[in-house]
């Protein structure tokens, strides 16, 4: 194929049959062995297609009518399903995105990390995929001559303005609209990425699910917030239980959401969480898993495939605010975390006080900076539990961790392309699994959690 011209052009309508769907929800179609992909194509379906792009060996196409539906096809309930980039899959069924998100794994080890005899256990799913999410960060913006709030169009930073999303708590909602529409009530203006004028920036959201604390922050391009007072008292008015106000000044003209300066403008400057028994304080810029009930059940396996049995010692790296570390110190002697952000590390201390659990420690730096320095002065972990952003762990890391020769190795991953390349990676070091169990922490979206337990085999 790559010597040859694909077999279809820009504008071309073409009927197809959809057989899969890719990683990040498109339907695959090919046509003489050419990939088109195809946005809100399903599996089995049929249909004609408008082709909007075409590469050497693949190409994208627009969904202009369906033949044939799948049975698994449902009526997406948000309106703006079509044009927001947040979700993915709402016309996929619950039961259809479950299968997704599992054989969504599987394809992963076997394509990228060679490692078809792992097994993938179905995935663990919510029994209500709706309003799960506790933090909304949307951002704003200025159209048709009017303020704007809500998420970006797929691949864009074209904002959809949006009055309720069906995975936030509306709780988010309510304090969304509240803070727009005070926003256009008192002129504030609306923040332009081109220009780098204009004040709101971002509105975020964080609601406690179990304490009914909520947190309202603004994000702004500069330090005046005009008629501050009045704005507070309309926050106040809409929603009972905001406890903290706070105002984020962010004047880079950057994508970065927060800047480095965080004023309370009402209230307390942190809102407190519990998931299980562990309550969290939880800051502006504190990472902070954005669907309590399902971080319970990712939480739980993550202890399951630890085995602790009170007298180990575990390491725990990208511990955040400590959420992992202080389920993990409920079952062992001693839990060692490690975090590259000096405030989150700040919070996972607090959040150690406020439980009094005095066999949990956390020091900022580069984990593959301080554990060989670990290593040299005889600490010798375990268990070592890690949960790294969507870009999975460097060599560097990777190496770092096998040097310290745990017995068992627990990956918490977001990302199943890093997780099947980092177990791949791992497996020459002599750590193997036998098994990944998939949590769903972002229903109708493509996104998925794993929980792998790697044990040290004998070499």
């Amino acid at each position: 194929m790559s010597n040859t011209a694909p077999p279809v052009q820009k504008n071309e309508t073409v009927q197809v049959t959809f057989e899969d769907l890719t990683h990040d929800g498109a339907g695959v179609a090919k046509i003489d062995g050419y990939p088109l992909f195809v946005k809100k194509a399903l599996p089995g379906e049929t249909g004609e297609v408008k082709v909007i792009k075409v590469k050497k060996n693949y190409g994208f196409g627009r969904l202009i009518s369906l033949e044939n539906e799948s049975p698994e096809r449902t009526e997406p309930p948000c309106p703006i399903f079509d044009r927001c980039g947040g979700c993915q899959l709402q016309h996929l069924s619950a039961a259809g995105q479950n299968r997704y998100k599992t054989n969504l794994v599987s394809s992963a080890l076997a394509r990228i990390g060679g490692m078809d005899d792992v097994k993938v256990h179905p995935v663990l799913a919510m029994d209500d995929p709706w309003r799960y999410r506790n933090k909304a960060q949307v951002p704003v913006g200025f159209q048709n001559g009017e303020l704007v709030a809500g998420f970006y169009a797929e691949r864009s930073h074209k904002i959809v303005d949006m009055n309720e999303c069906l995975i936030q708590h509306d709780v988010n909602d309510r304090l969304l609209q509240t803070v727009k529409q005070a926003a256009k009530d008192f002129g504030i203006t609306a923040y332009n990425e081109e220009t780098g004028k204009g004040l709101m920036r971002h509105v975020v959201i964080r609601h406690g699910q179990a304490t009914g604390e909520k947190m309202v922050i603004l994000v702004t391009n500069g330090s005046k917030l005009p008629q501050a007072d009045k704005l507070i008292e309309k926050i106040h008015a809409a929603v009972d239980g905001v406890t903290s106000i706070v105002q984020n000044i962010n004047t880079a003209k950057t994508n970065v959401v927060f800047g480095e300066q965080t004023h309370v403008l009402d209230g307390k400057a942190a809102i407190e969480d519990k998931i299980s028994d562990i309550r969290f304080h939880i800051s502006p810029r504190s990472f902070y898993q954005v669907n309590s009930e399902q971080t319970e059940v990712l939480y739980d396996e993550a202890l399951k495939a630890a085995g602790l049995s009170g007298d180990e010692t575990v390491l725990d790296v990208y511990c955040g605010i400590g959420t992992i570390s202080l389920f993990l110190a409920q079952k062992a002697k001693h839990v060692y975390g490690i975090e590259a952000v000096p405030e989150a590390v700040n919070d996972a201390k607090k959040n150690a006080t406020l439980n009094a659990i005095d066999n949990a420690s956390f020091y900022v730096g580069e984990a593959e900076t301080l554990m060989p320095w670990w290593r040299s002065q005889g600490m010798a972990p375990d268990v070592i539990v890690v949960d790294p952003p969507r870009k999975g762990c460097d060599e560097a890391l990777l190496d770092a961790m096998a040097a310290m020769n745990p017995a068992k190795i627990v990956y918490v991953s977001c990302n199943p392309a890093t997780l099947a390349r980092d177990m791949a990676y791992l497996a020459e070091k002599g750590y193997r699994s036998d098994a990944v169990q998939p949590v769903d922490m972002f229903p109708q979206t493509t996104h998925v959690e794993c929980v792998v337990l790697l044990e040290k085999t004998e070499q």
